[in-house]
């Protein structure tokens, strides 16, 4: 395997492990958020809103988990 092989294999893993950490934190729901409310037209609240929404939202809707 050359250099520029592996470069890109590690390039790759490193993309995936950043899409992996991105979703299991939650970090990805901002973005989401910001495209939604993009092609609706509607102005976004604050980062800072958002998540303060969505911490009250998780305990308010507690989810039980299984296994």
């Amino acid at each position: 395997m050359s250099t520029s092989d592996l470069r890109g294999e590690l390039v790759r893993a490193g993309r995936g492990l950043r899409w992996y950490l991105r979703q299991v934190t939650g970090e990805s729901k901002w973005d989401e958020y910001v495209e939604r409310c993009a092609r609706v037209g509607v102005v976004p609240v604050s980062r800072r809103d958002f998540e303060r929404y969505r911490a009250q939202h998780r305990e308010e809707h507690p989810q039980g988990r299984c296994c």
